[in-house]
Formats: C-alpha cells, structure tokens, sequence
C-alpha cells in the first residue's frame, strides 16, 4: 500500500521511515515523500490512477496549505483517504478539516500507534 506524507519539514522523512521501518522492510507499505502541498499535487497527477491510496498532510505549510491541498485532492481524487497533522489541535482547522473531507485529524507529536491502526485499517478496505 502506497502512502503519501505531505510535511515541509524535511526532517519528518527521517521519523516516518524509522517510526514504520517494520511495515516498510516487510513491504506492507511504500512510503512517498512530498515538501509541498503543490509537490504532493504534482505526485498525484503523475499517475492515472494515482497509486497512492492515503495522505498524510500538515495542515500549515508555506504556499498552499494541507487544507486547500485536501479540497483539491477530495474533488480530483475521491477514494484517496487523507488526514490532516497539525502543530496547533485548534477546533477551526479541525472542524474545517473534517468538512472537507479528512479521514483523521492528528496533532503534533504523531501517534504512531493511532496512525499504525489507522493505516491497518485502511488497507484492510482495498483488498
């Protein structure tokens, strides 16, 4: 199952990728990469259909934001499940979130064990 993480914060790679080393070496998951909001868009356009079937995207980030990117994301691409990551658990981005069409809202630190479940129990629904 491929898995796109959306976080402007290189550093965030490095955590994923140790955080779910088990998952990844025994190929129940393929991580993807993206700093940008427009470099996720661009990923996702980049095959029909996209192979990605999850996003996880920080909501604040400079240029686009993870919200705008999710509205765009929800009309382009309806079966891709996204949640949301944010620093600050305010009601506003959360409530607008969920509105948009965001599977989950997570604040900053991930927990790993949520997100470990959540994925579980997305690639439980594709096959």
């Amino acid at each position: 199952m491929k898995i796109l993480i959306v976080d402007d914060e290189r550093d965030v790679e490095d955590l994923f990728r140790q955080k779910l080393r088990k998952e990844i070496r025994s190929g129940v998951l393929e991580l993807e990469f993206a700093f940008s909001a427009k470099e996720a868009l661009d990923i996702l356009d980049s095959e029909n259909p996209p192979k990605v079937v999850y996003v996880f995207s920080d909501i604040n980030m400079p240029g686009m934001s993870g919200l705008e990117m999710l509205e765009i994301i929800k009309s382009r691409f309806p079966k891709i499940q996204v949640s949301m990551i944010s620093a600050y658990g305010d009601e506003e981005n959360y409530k607008k979130a969920m509105e948009s069409g965001a599977k989950e809202f997570y604040t900053k630190p991930v927990n790993f064990e949520n997100l470990k479940k959540e994925i579980a129990e997305i690639a439980k629904s594709i096959t």
